[in-house]
């Protein structure tokens, strides 16, 4: 049974979801509260070999995506794995699926069959481009997303650069993350009303939400925005700058700290340079900016650079490594590194949940699970016998963990 804690302690959430956008949604409910049996289909989920990275054999991915959450395997092409599935989800308060347009709908367990035998369930839906319009029907991935949406015609060094993706699934975890809001939204109208509904979202409007300003600017201007590699569209200096040993992101955007800036690095003629008296000056000549500011901070240290900057309130701070970032003071001191103890792997380090709570803080606590590890537990609080668990198993509609690996 799962641990209670957290402000969506009590909420229950099936997840029928793989690979990341979600499970990301999964995972963040759990992260606050929420008990989250992820259902694995017999070979599990595509994270589970992603490999290498692995711990122990265990994937890296995987329990990165999936800790907090129990887990169960059923065989959904089995009539008694999909009976098993529908008795879960008659007492479930939320469903989140990322399967294709009409796969539930086949198996007998779209959002209109359930809601006659649960009118409660909120329906989470998350595909590559929504359940409407004309691409309704096509399957989703991040990198395609990111495209469509316009990120990778604003990502990059320049124009007339090959287009960049974000390092990160931005469309991915993007997605996951309006999943769980629309949950939760949709939970607070359950908790008034009893009432369900379906939450449909998607990668290409999450990857859509991250342009904000360029599509500000291209609605008032007619004009699509190109890249400008780490530089702001509408603000400057506001972006990397090389220093004499590596690089430091600055942020004197506006007037003050743009003044506070030429005093530290000693340019403080350039406050009187016609070129750079505003804003819209900077930005309308910003490749000169650029280099000129490129003269000063190679000449120090990206530490002190940044001790200077710091002092006189300027903004500005590291490129650090994704291991820098794991050991940075500020990243330990807000719980954003995690460890959980894996039945196999060990101690397992995991990113933190990144909303904080003063009265019912969300935690990570619970491991990844093994394939099947829960399947017994879970299907015994949906009122199967032994017996009838027993049966399952063995006809290979569930599957669950041996005693050898897992409990």
């Amino acid at each position: 049974m799962a641990e209670s804690f957290g402000p969506l302690a009590g909420m229950k959430v099936v997840e029928l979801a793989h690979i990341m956008a979600g499970p990301v949604c999964g995972m963040m409910l759990a992260d606050m509260g929420a008990d989250v049996v992820k259902v694995e289909k017999p070979e599990g989920d595509d994270t589970r070999r992603f490999l290498p990275p692995d711990i122990k054999g265990e994937s890296a991915a995987f329990m990165m995506m999936n800790r907090n959450k129990r887990g169960i395997v059923i065989d959904l092409k089995s009539e008694d794995g999909k009976a098993a599935l529908r008795r879960m989800l008659e007492s479930a308060d939320v469903v989140i699926e990322n399967y294709r347009m009409g796969t539930m709908e086949k198996l007998g367990l779209g959002y209109e069959e359930l809601k006659k035998v649960n009118p409660g369930l909120i329906y989470c839906e998350i595909s590559g481009f929504g359940r409407t319009g004309p691409y309704a029907s096509r399957g989703g991935f991040d990198l395609i997303a990111q495209g469509m949406s316009g990120l990778m015609s604003i990502t990059g060094e320049g124009p007339g650069r090959p287009p960049v993706k974000s390092g990160a699934p931005v469309s991915d975890i993007t997605a996951g993350i309006l999943g769980a809001l629309g949950c939760v939204a949709a939970y607070t109208r359950k908790l008034k009303t009893g009432e369900g509904q379906k939450v449909d979202t998607s990668l290409f409007e999450a990857g859509i939400t991250h342009t904000y300003w360029q599509s500000a600017i291209a609605f008032a201007t007619g004009n699509s925005p190109e890249p400008l590699g780490s530089a702001h569209p509408l603000n400057a200096p506001y972006q990397a700058f090389r220093t004499s040993d590596g690089w430091i992101n600055l942020g004197a955007a506006n007037q003050k700290n743009w003044e506070r800036m030429l005093t530290v690095i000693g340019a403080e003629e350039l406050k009187d340079d016609e070129r750079f008296l505003t804003n819209h000056g900077r930005m309308i000549n910003l490749p000169a900016l650029e280099a000129i500011l490129n003269e000063y901070f190679v000449k120090d240290t990206s530490e002190a650079w940044l001790a200077r900057l710091e002092a006189a309130g300027v903004p500005a701070g590291p490129v650090l490594s994704i291991r820098e970032m794991h050991a940075d003071p500020q990243a330990l001191a807000r719980e954003m590194i995690v460890e959980t103890t894996h039945p196999v792997a060990g101690e397992v380090k995991a990113i933190g949940l990144p909303i904080k709570f003063s009265e019912t803080p969300g935690k990570v606590g619970r491991h990844a699970p093994l394939l099947g590890e829960h399947s017994r537990e879970i299907l015994s609080e949906s009122g199967y016998s032994e017996e009838e668990i027993g049966r399952m198993v063995e006809s290979g509609a569930v599957r669950a963990a041996s005693p050898r690996s897992g409990p």
